[in-house]
């Protein structure tokens, strides 16, 4: 980010400037340098258009109609057409964050100069973001093999001012051109190739892969807090996270999930309270190895990371075109890393909802919290406690379960044999987001419960990290005095988790 803006140049986009536009509507603007490498490219286009010669995407058709040539009056039409082909998705519109994210990695690639397209297009996109514009873009439609096309193709409609737009901060839509002529920008008459280069790409599921990339991090921050706080309620002992116990593996995610373990629960009472005396050897493994299975999520989201930071700035269009006139076809636009990495997140993150939930049934269940009221009922009998919300985990954690099947390893044929092997990205990332929410309730109901629980043991207080988070949950969330709706309880800590509260779990 320069001088408080997100400056695009095809190959420095980070994370956490898509969070910053995507969510906090940070500026967008196409670096100079960017402008430049645009126009040299965009040279090569013109010349290969007006040369005659057959250039996939400049002047043949698309996919399996890559054999038919174009004449060169045509060929501005070609690209209008494709637009209007390919916008077939169907279902709920993306949420406004995922497609201002979509929009911005778009217009980053054009950014990056392999596309081709005149620095237009891509300022187009950024004034619209720049505008709080964003069209609807339904979520289905996408294998994700030559890229996004339908989501990509319905993101691109009002570049040539066709479909609608919205404008969430005023609750208005209304047709494209309309929308941009108020906002002071104008459609776009598209040139050769130009309507590819807007719909080549996987930036449709790598833009929701982006969100819940940094969503993870909080999320797996407050399994561990969750985990932690129901450690002290349940009466567990913290010696299975000693430093050396995790040292002998050698597992990076492990040792320092258990360093954020033991700084979480420093200089506990409730610890110190049964240190001696407990005829207990060990824990249940939902507290034991909280290290060793949270510690392969949290390596399992860096590798995640690392992959999607990388396709935010890869060039994924077809044909790329170089500096030195060279086009050539490739199949950059293939999904299967970023899906791998989603199937891996959701399995990841699934992993972190059942710990979660089983250590949700250890401290309602009587048989194992440690003498605590059953339910964690004020009056068992009368009230029923957390009772519901126990089984409210145990639904998501089981659908999560469900929904962890890889989408990668799919495939369905299309483009008539053409596209024979796609990856299902979108899939992948339409499976993963439901997970991510699924999980976050699911830690949010632990921490309700948990913090009921070290209520439990008052007046004995937990470890310094634990008690901090404590604090957080009751100032949203009051103790259970009797029976109670619990829904609204629930989905103001999801918010909280969602914010980044419980983030002094993360490791140092």
């Amino acid at each position: 980010m320069t001088g408080g803006a997100v400056e695009l140049d095809g190959k420095s986009l980070t994370l956490a400037d898509v969070k910053a536009v995507a969510r906090d509507g940070a500026r967008v603007r196409l670096s100079e340098g960017a402008r430049e490498h645009m126009l040299r490219t965009r040279r090569a286009v013109e010349q290969a258009a007006d040369s005659g010669t057959a250039v996939y995407g400049v002047n043949t058709g698309f996919g399996k109609l890559s054999e038919v040539s174009i004449p060169r009056e045509q060929v501005d039409a070609l690209q209008v057409n494709l637009i209007r082909s390919h916008a077939a998705g169907v279902g709920q519109p993306l949420p406004a964050e995922e497609t201002r994210a979509m929009m911005l990695l778009r217009a980053n690639v054009l950014a990056g100069g392999l596309a081709g397209a005149r620095p237009e297009v891509a300022e187009l996109l950024c004034g619209m973001l720049n505008a709080g514009l964003h069209p609807a873009v339904p979520e289905q439609g996408s294998v994700g093999a030559s890229g996004d096309l339908a989501p990509l193709a319905h993101l691109a409609l009002p570049v040539i001012g066709e479909g609608e737009l919205l404008h969430p901060a005023t609750g208005r839509s209304g047709p494209a051109a309309g929308m941009l002529r108020e906002a002071g920008l104008a459609p776009i008459r598209l040139g050769p190739k130009e309507g590819i280069s807007l719909i080549n790409g996987t930036q449709g599921h790598t833009a929701i892969a982006a969100l819940l990339c940094v969503d993870a991090r909080a999320l797996w921050a407050a399994a561990q807090v969750a985990g932690a706080m129901s450690l002290e309620a349940l009466l567990g002992t913290p010696v299975a996270f000693d430093e050396r116990i995790h040292a002998a593996r050698g597992q990076r995610g492990q040792m320092r999930a258990a360093a954020a373990l033991r700084s979480l629960l420093a200089d506990s009472e409730i610890r110190e309270s049964h240190r001696e005396g407990d005829p207990r050897v060990q824990d249940a493994y939902s507290l034991r190895c909280i290290p060793q299975v949270h510690g392969a999520v949290l390596d399992a989201i860096d590798w995640v990371e690392e992959m999607v930071a990388r396709e935010l700035n890869a060039a994924t269009d077809n044909p790329l075109v170089f500096d030195d006139g060279t086009m050539l076809s490739g199949g950059n636009f293939h999904g299967q890393p970023v899906a791998l990495a989603l199937d891996v997140l959701s399995i990841a993150l699934s992993t972190l909802a059942t710990m979660s939930e089983r250590r949700i049934d250890r401290l309602v269940h009587p048989d194992l919290n440690q003498g605590m009221p059953a339910f964690l009922a004020p009056e068992p009998g009368l009230h029923s406690g957390f009772m519901m919300a126990q089984v409210t985990a145990a639904a998501l954690a089981s659908e999560c379960k469900l929904l962890a099947h890889p989408a990668s390893v799919d495939s369905i044929p299309t483009d008539g044999s053409k596209e024979d092997v796609v990856p299902m990205a979108m899939g992948a990332a339409l499976k993963a987001r439901r997970i991510g929410a699924n999980v976050r309730h699911v830690v949010a109901i632990e921490l309700m419960c948990a913090a009921q629980g070290v209520d439990c043991r008052a007046p004995l207080r937990p470890g310094a990290g634990v008690l901090a988070a404590h604090r957080a949950v009751r100032g949203s969330v009051a103790p259970l005095a009797g029976d109670r709706v619990l829904s609204g309880d629930i989905a103001r800590l999801a918010d909280l988790v969602a914010a980044g509260a419980f983030m002094h779990g993360q490791p140092a």
